[in-house]
């Protein structure tokens, strides 16, 4: 079975961050990383060249296939800036409907500008998601 392509590395969080070339998305990326670290008391570290994860949960499908990946995450993309929620938003409906204009994807909140967001919301976002998967072992 294929090995998967983002795993966690050692390359240099505070690097990747300062090489993002918007410097609003820049900003945005090193505030989400500094509360995503304070909020799951985790190190940031990245994964693959351009995910930054905290924590990590162990994911194996029925098909047999199966890795780790961190609990929670983001990554400053051109368009906007993706949090990943490892185990989507049915839980968090609430917690999505407080954070403001955002969009997701079953897995992914996209943010444009961080400004706009509901700080709050977005810590008890993080640290539900990051409490719900982080150390445990995922099937599906």
């Amino acid at each position: 079975m294929a090995e998967p392509k983002t795993t966690k590395n050692d390359g240099d969080v505070e690097e990747f961050l300062a090489g993002v070339a918007d410097a609003r998305r820049r900003a945005d990326a090193q505030a989400v990383c500094e509360l995503m670290e304070d909020v799951t008391g985790q190190p940031p570290v990245m994964w693959g060249s351009a995910i930054v994860g905290f924590g990590q949960y162990r994911y194996v499908y029925a098909s047999g296939k199966q890795g780790d990946w961190p609990a929670v995450g983001f990554s400053p993309r051109k368009q906007a800036l993706v949090l990943y929620v490892a185990e989507g938003f049915d839980v968090h409906g609430d917690l999505l409907s407080r954070l403001g204009p955002v969009t997701t994807s079953k897995a992914c909140v996209y943010v444009k500008k961080l400004a706009d967001v509901d700080t709050a919301a977005l810590r008890e976002l993080v640290a539900a998601a990051f409490t719900q998967v982080h150390g445990k072992t995922i099937t599906s």
